[in-house]
């Protein structure tokens, strides 16, 4: 099963003709999780053709209303379509009240539960845990609480070797899962058939770090160390990097050194100034420390490979 980032939208602030701001759905293990709900993202959601009922789970980075503004309508939409299964609903402490109130003024009737997370840690933690995948906060520094996620499978079961395991009668179709999870067999002589000779080792695991706006931080580089993928803000060009410090963001060039500081496997920069027409003065200054930098390719799928 593969890893699929699609970036919904990526610019700062203010919504384009043809760009929208910040909101993903990454696709991993089975899952489907949305990040950031900017104003616009379920119209996004349904030119990238994603299923609004596989998403149950939804993690907004901060309060600012080009990451959440477009949560309500979202939720609104799901009670439209039917929807009864409960949604998780991750962010900084005041995200229930504000969504909470709308839907008590506008009067909007769910027909499902809202189950919400509220955050206020400034420390990592682990707000997601399940067979296959785990979800940790980034705390981030921005002008307010903000996190960023990361997201990462868990190791995978090794795959079955058929041709030997085939070879010997004994090994019935119920003992393939204590297989898949790394034990020998025991033969009926007694004889122990390792497990190395009945399997192949699992697919490699992958890792995906968001991380929203936030000025220059260098205290989230063990956290996202090693990750194969990146999404770091960069809203600016160094040359205005005190703009960048006064109003709580990153240039492309720190974003960079951060991704290699960090080993990273590949950088997309993200959160771009509406000064900016021409997107690629960013990414060739970040490709100056991090060759391997991309810029957004909204509402294309990116497989998330192991580097």
């Amino acid at each position: 099963m593969s890893t699929y980032l699609t970036i919904l939208g990526y610019n700062s602030a203010i919504p384009t003709i043809n760009s929208a701001p910040t909101a993903q759905f990454l696709e991993m293990e089975e899952r489907s999780f949305l990040i950031d709900c900017g104003e616009g993202t379920q119209v996004q959601l349904r030119k990238a053709k994603a299923r609004f009922s596989k998403i149950n789970h939804i993690f907004i980075s901060h309060l600012h209303g080009d990451h959440c503004f477009g949560l309500p309508g979202l939720i609104a939409s799901f009670r439209l379509l039917g929807r009864e299964t409960p949604l998780h609903v991750y962010g900084p402490v005041g995200i229930k009240e504000m969504l909470e109130t709308i839907f008590r003024i506008t009067e909007t009737h769910r027909g499902f539960e809202v189950i919400y997370h509220e955050l206020s840690s400034k420390q990592s933690e682990k707000i997601y845990d399940d067979k296959r995948v785990e979800v940790f906060t980034i705390p981030l520094d921005h002008r307010i609480y903000c996190n960023g996620y990361l997201f990462r499978e868990k190791p995978k079961e090794r795959h079955l070797n058929m041709a030997e395991i085939s070879k010997y009668e004994e090994i019935q179709t119920c003992g393939y899962q204590n297989i898949k999870n790394g034990k020998d067999i025991v033969l009926s002589d007694g004889y122990v058939l390792k497990n190395e000779k009945l399997t192949n080792a699992p697919s490699p695991s992958v890792s995906y770090a968001f991380c929203s706006d936030t000025r220059y931080n260098e205290s989230i580089l063990s956290l996202i160390d090693g990750v194969d993928v990146l999404y770091h803000e960069s809203t600016f060009l160094h040359e205005l990097k005190k703009m960048a410090e006064y109003t709580g963001h990153t240039t492309a060039l720190e974003a960079a050194h951060i991704a290699k500081m960090a080993n990273v496997g590949k950088l997309i920069l993200g959160h771009f100034s509406n000064r900016y027409n021409d997107l690629e003065l960013l990414r060739d200054e970040a490709r100056q420390i991090f060759p391997e930098t991309e810029l957004p390719n909204a509402l294309v799928p990116l497989k998330i490979e192991s580097h």
